[in-house]
């Protein structure tokens, strides 16, 4: 079940703008995490739980075995 916020898969659109949001590694104060983010409206999911490094975190998304716990 996706919590909202959630686009439940790694490729999706802002339903706010249509603006296509690509999954990608991001970061924020508690670590790096796999989401989405709109250029227009901001950060826009998260995709994944926190890694402590940008290269464990792209690792995961080139695997495509993240998810949200």
């Amino acid at each position: 079940m996706a919590l909202p916020g959630e686009t439940g898969h790694i490729d999706s659109n802002c339903m706010d703008c249509g603006n296509h949001l690509p999954a990608k590694v991001l970061m924020s104060g508690a670590g790096y995490y796999i989401g989405t983010f709109c250029n227009n409206c901001g950060p826009y999911s998260r995709e994944s739980g926190y890694y402590p490094t940008r290269e464990a975190a792209q690792d995961e998304l080139e695997k495509g075995i993240f998810f949200r716990p």
